[in-house]
């Protein structure tokens, strides 16, 4: 069963990529397919090379930022470790959506000796933080084009107060469930409330940290290199150069949720970019120019950096 469920996790979300190729493919002529290949082959490379400048960069302040985080549990890693586990956790990733936080969690207690589950708890506490930067921009994006989502809600039938609904019945369902737990005295009940205890004293060094200014300022760092990655892509096509911030948001914002859907974003991320692209009026071949560029030029340097990460760790930490 295990083995089951390990190999959905891995071929789920590919299925999902490949059926939005199929899709963009499908969606698109001949003469459109050749169009994007060569506004591709004629992009400006130089602001793909800024964009990928400003991901690397968001990366490593992610691995510094880690340190604030780690420091109220009395753990003090070498920065080199963290930059190296956090681009590991990015790589694994693109095979396995969502494991690289395990991952991340893993190697550095591999080779710090830190207890796995507050290591783990401190990363759940950098993901909370991330969603509510995420939410953030979600909330900008329809505050933006809410005309725009309003209208794209209607047409798919979707109604919103069953969004509300689900939403309210999550957040009662997750209060029922944590009342029956705090009751229950079960042996496996009380080893998941050790391991929850673990990574929630990993969480609360949300609270503790001595350093939350410099924390605050890698958090709007990492998000600000994140937009500006995407922002610079637009001047890589002719198309795409008058592109404004009202456009770039929204699109910012269904690419980053996009690439949660598959492994790294393979397929949708695309599609996704020039679906609401194309609702501003960018033509679809450039919509899908633009985000393929954006999508593989990212890909290509995780899978770089990734790589070297996985081969340098343990020689970094060879004597230990």
């Amino acid at each position: 069963m295990k083995q089951i469920r390990a190999i959905l996790k891995t071929v789920l979300p590919l299925g999902v990529g490949f059926l939005f190729l199929y899709l963009s493919y499908q969606s698109t002529t001949a003469d459109e397919r050749a169009k994007v290949l060569e506004s591709i082959q004629n992009a400006d490379y130089r602001f793909v090379l800024l964009s990928v400048l400003f991901a690397v960069l968001s990366h490593f302040s992610r691995a510094y930022r880690w340190l604030f985080l780690l420091e109220p549990l009395g753990y003090r890693p070498k920065v080199i470790n963290t930059v190296f586990t956090v681009m590991i956790a990015y790589l694994a990733n693109l095979g396995i959506p969502r494991s690289g936080e395990l991952l991340r969690a893993t190697a550095l207690c591999n080779y710090e000796k830190f207890a796995f589950e507050k290591v783990f708890g401190t990363i759940i506490a950098e993901r909370a933080i991330d969603l509510l930067l995420l939410l953030l921009f979600i909330l900008l994006a329809l505050f933006l084009q809410f005309d725009l989502i309003w209208e794209l809600l209607q047409l798919n039938e979707i109604n919103p107060l069953l969004l509300v609904s689900i939403g309210v019945i999550s957040l009662v369902g997750f209060f029922v469930i944590r009342r029956v737990f705090a009751q229950s005295n079960h042996s496996i009940v009380l080893k998941i409330k050790a391991l929850f205890l673990g990574f929630w004293e990993g969480i609360s060094t949300l609270k503790t940290m001595q350093n939350k200014g410099a924390f605050i300022f890698h958090t709007v760092f990492i998000w600000g290199m994140y937009l500006g990655m995407f922002y610079v892509v637009k001047w890589t096509l002719p198309a795409t150069y008058e592109m404004t911030w009202a456009m770039v948001i929204p699109a910012f914002v269904a690419g980053g949720l996009a690439i949660s859907a598959t492994n790294g974003g393979i397929g949708i991320y695309p599609y996704t970019v020039a679906l609401v692209l194309g609702g501003f009026g960018i033509t679809q071949e450039a919509g899908l120019a633009f985000g393929w560029i954006m999508w593989s030029s990212q890909t290509i340097m995780i899978l770089t950096f990734g790589a070297l990460s996985f081969f340098a760790l343990p020689l970094i930490n060879s004597k230990k």
